[in-house]
């Protein structure tokens, strides 16, 4: 759970482009993306760019994917995220890509290892 920072300016026109409150246009993106969002709620805060996101999902991954999905829409700057996975995994970890960066040097960064990239590209479909 936490508050994560996105690009306001960048991502998909999803907000605004079908009839609907924001609210709804954000539930249609995750189930356009495959995403479950049954047993998810969302809120958006035009004057603070944010949404705020609750509810369940099976797993950590579908979790972060869910966050992730809402913060890569255009208008959304912040996403709050009280998400709770069902599997109790462990919160994957963040790595900022900096200039020049390749898989291999992430992966020998996060992983210990540059051969590991593969992981970062699957995780990162």
């Amino acid at each position: 759970m936490g508050l994560f920072d996105f690009v306001k300016s960048a991502g998909e026109k999803v907000i605004g482009m079908v009839g609907g409150s924001p609210a709804t246009s954000l539930i249609d993106h995750l189930k356009a993306k495959g995403l479950p969002a049954e047993k998810v709620q969302v809120e958006y805060d035009p004057a603070s760019a944010q949404v705020r996101v609750s509810g369940q999902t099976a797993t950590q991954a579908e979790r972060e994917k869910i966050r992730v999905a809402l913060g890569n829409v255009a208008g959304v700057e912040k996403v709050e995220d009280n998400v709770e996975a069902d599997d109790g995994a462990d919160e994957a970890r963040f790595y900022t890509v900096q200039r020049g960066d390749t898989l291999g040097k992430i992966a020998k960064e996060m992983y210990g290892n540059a051969g590991k990239y593969p992981v970062i590209f699957e995780a990162n479909k």
